[in-house]
């Protein structure tokens, strides 16, 4: 090998030996809310009444060698699939991301602002205070939001929870169940002012009874008042041939229960395909067989049609006709003679 490989291969090590911590570090940055106490939370709870403001703190740490710079936002929250939130940027709509602010530093004044970036030292924790202005004619219930962090390439969000004091609704219900492709689709909308956890029970009634039955489980999903979520149902294994009323019930906190149901027949098309093709060949065979026999029975053996036995029968009614006048002609004839004879005498 030569040395300016050697060497090239040399300066290539050690890049990927230095480059990858930098990358590892500046990867590593988190923000969580702020401990208070010393004890960790799982997203910031926040209460109050229309008109009231709220305050608390989100923590961005910075594990790496090197200051980093992370920009903050508020934004609105919804449930997945999968249980955990997903945000988006508010968009001019007067979500829970309109009513949080941070405080930023212009001119030597402190105002609000809808985004601030911070600059976190290395080995560093840098905690951000922000506000939540609830509207004064905010509906009652619970209003998810977040805060967004971005730094490096990528996102890291905090959850809040804000619920808005007054009477709280919940209501949810059950829309567009269809079966396909070995699963049962459906939509959950959650028609109240609180955030639901459902859960969901399966039952199937075919012909001769029942085909499927799961009971209740609580499903990855939390969802926030207002939206909607589509999910599925695996069903991997249903009859072959029947017809099956596929019910869905869901069930949540607050004494919600809502049910749908949707009708499926499951025929096996490849065995009626088949049948199909076998009558069809019969009937062909059938048809065969007919036109051979006429064809065979059109012979010396096959009977007069009708206009020819007709025929037959005029041609023996005018045969017996004739000899009857024969006859009759015969008899005059001997009756002519007798009197002649006897004129003579």
């Amino acid at each position: 090998m030569s040395h300016a490989r050697v060497l090239c291969c040399a300066v290539g090590l050690l890049l990927s030996l230095t480059a990858a911590p930098a990358v590892a570090e500046e990867a590593g940055w988190s923000v969580v809310p702020s401990a208070g106490a010393g004890t960790g939370r799982p997203y910031v709870y926040a209460e109050g009444t229309p008109g009231t403001v709220l305050q608390d703190t989100v923590s961005v740490l910075n594990p790496g060698a090197r200051p980093l710079t992370v920009r903050l936002r508020g934004a609105d929250a919804a449930a997945t699939g999968r249980g955990g939130p997903a945000v988006r940027t508010t968009g001019g709509r007067a979500g829970t991301g309109a009513w949080i602010a941070f405080a930023e530093e212009r001119r030597g004044h402190r105002t609000a602002a809808g985004t601030v970036s911070v600059r976190v030292p290395a080995h560093t924790r840098a905690d951000v205070p922000f506000s939540v202005s609830v509207p004064p004619g905010a509906s009652p219930g619970d209003h998810p939001g977040a805060i967004v962090a971005s730094a490096g390439g990528r996102s890291s969000a905090v959850r809040i929870r804000l619920r808005v004091g007054g009477p709280a609704l919940s209501a949810l219900t059950v829309e567009h169940v269809t079966f396909g492709g070995g699963r049962v689709s459906y939509e959950l909308v959650n028609r109240g002012n609180t955030v639901l956890t459902p859960r969901l029970a399966v039952r199937a009634d075919g012909i001769l009874g029942r085909v499927l039955d799961r009971p209740p489980r609580t499903l990855p999903v939390e969802l926030a008042p207002g939206r909607r979520t589509t999910l599925t149902e695996p069903w991997r294994d249903p009859p072959a041939l029947d017809a099956v009323d596929v019910r869905l019930t869901v069930t949540a906190a607050g004494g919600v229960r809502a049910t749908a149901s949707t009708r499926v027949r499951f025929v096996p098309w490849s065995a009626v395909t088949g049948a199909g093709c076998g009558l069809a060949a019969v009937a062909a065979l059938l048809v065969a067989r007919r036109r051979g026999r006429r064809a065979t029975d059109g012979g010396a053996g096959a009977p007069a049609r009708p206009e020819e036995a007709r025929s037959e029968a005029a041609r023996t009614e005018e045969a017996r006709s004739g000899a009857a006048r024969t006859e009759e002609a015969r008899s005059g004839a001997a009756r002519t003679e007798a009197e002649w004879t006897g004129a003579v005498s």
